[in-house]
């Protein structure tokens, strides 16, 4: 058994983690982080845990429960733990980071985009981006990784077989997504209001969403070059969920001609036929967000449109599991050594 911490325990990614933790045979939580709540039981704070949880909230001390625990989860806004990583914490413990503090390389990008200082710019090289069917092997030896978003995490995986084959032209892709409101976290703000979000569905953070410079990293590895998208996201009245609905003129063959959808089908079969999380639907089959609720899966699907010389490329996940706290919990079984599926074998919910 190795001993983990939370920090953020009480927000909706937190208490996700909590969730998925309570059901792997390989973990121990030590440590309910929560500077909102401290002395409070968590059972209070989420009533699910009831019976379940016995343990208190904690403070967000990073040194004290560096000493304590095998791994942190630091599910917390941007900048917390930017403004507390230390080398002494690092070698102590392994962290995986929830937020955006160390995704993006260059720390210029992150401050323009994100709005204040990065703290501990010494630590970013080190840290691996822990979207795992990409970069396992990395993630294997990481002390430090800096889990995907959300919409990161669909926007890339849908688009990224066909962008690291040259099957299409990355500069020309279109990124329309929508989120379900616990992706705007459990903090009460006024847009996320029951009469404000019900009925409704609305853009928002056009041509200035923060994923956007995150996406176009990755894809820019992908593709070998640097890539520029347009990345739209959404508000839609549900609890959870991600689809993304992705454009993109495709690369036409020497002779001319487009590639087919069973060309297309292969690509994504080479690179996900042995993903356990990601699921590849038949041509013509579209994703759908209730599919995958309350699991760790990733649904793809794809149409060629012909007519227009392009391809639509769909993406389907849970944005507090595979979005958020599943792929967290994926990131910390490669680290450990861990079979990486332990703790995620949920089958989706419905209804």
């Amino acid at each position: 058994m190795i001993k983990a911490g939370i920090i953020g325990a009480t927000g909706y990614a937190g208490n996700e983690l909590v969730r998925i933790l309570m059901g792997h045979k390989e973990v121990e939580i030590k440590w309910y982080g929560s500077r909102s709540y401290i002395d409070k039981p968590y059972a209070e704070v989420y009533r699910n845990m009831f019976q379940i949880v016995d343990d208190v909230c904690l403070d967000d001390n990073m040194e004290e429960l560096a000493d304590q625990v095998d791994v942190i989860f630091t599910a917390t806004p941007q900048g917390f733990l930017a403004g507390v990583l230390t080398e002494e914490i690092l070698s102590k413990t392994k962290i995986v980071d929830l937020s955006a503090d160390f995704r993006i390389k260059d720390v210029s990008i992150y401050e323009e985009w994100y709005k204040i200082e990065h703290k501990s710019p010494q630590f970013i090289e080190e840290a691996v981006y822990g979207l795992c069917e990409v970069n396992r092997e990395q993630v294997k030896k990481a002390r430090l990784v800096a889990n995907p978003g959300c919409y990161t995490t669909c926007s890339i995986l849908t688009a990224y077989p066909l962008v690291k084959e040259g099957l299409i032209d990355p500069n020309t892709l279109i990124v329309d997504a929508k989120s379900g409101t616990s992706g705007a976290g459990r903090g009460a703000k006024l847009p996320n209001l029951f009469c404000e979000v019900n009925e409704n569905m609305k853009a928002y953070g056009v041509a200035t969403h923060r994923h956007t410079p995150e996406i176009e990293e990755q894809l820019g590895y992908a593709a070998g070059k640097p890539v520029t998208i347009n990345f739209t996201p959404h508000l839609v009245p549900m609890n959870r969920g991600i689809l993304a609905t992705e454009y993109a003129t495709l690369v036409k063959k020497p002779d001319g001609s487009l590639p087919t959808s069973e060309e297309i089908k292969a690509v994504y079969d080479k690179y996900y036929a042995n993903e356990k999380f990601v699921r590849v639907l038949d041509p013509g089959q579209c994703p759908e967000t209730k599919w995958v609720e309350g699991s760790n899966y990733v649904d793809i699907g794809f149409q060629m449109d012909a007519r227009t010389g392009r391809i639509i490329m769909m993406g389907a996940l849970d944005n507090l599991v595979k979005g958020a706290a599943g792929q967290a919990v994926q990131n910390m079984n490669l680290m450990f050594g861990f079979e990486e599926a332990e703790g995620l074998n949920m089958v989706p919910m419905f209804p």
